[in-house]
């Protein structure tokens, strides 16, 4: 199991949130998404034998919300 946490540009409204926390957690590998407003922080717990950090990097900007920092 890992986790990775990315930063986001910036988040308009909270369903943002739950626009990304659907979309991830429906993801093969995907164990937990938590996705903070104010901070425009998402945290992903995922087995990295099905999904790699970079897999969902690529997931979350094709959403519209682009990475600006990511952290194992």
């Amino acid at each position: 199991m890992a986790t990775v946490k990315f930063q986001l540009e910036t988040l308009s409204c909270p369903s943002c949130i739950k626009k990304i926390e659907t979309v991830l957690n429906k993801q093969m590998g995907v164990k937990e998404t938590s996705v903070l407003f104010h901070s425009s922080k998402v945290k992903i717990a995922f087995d990295e034998t099905n999904t790699t950090a970079e897999q969902l990097e690529k997931i979350i900007t094709k959403l519209g919300y682009p990475v600006i920092n990511a952290k194992a």
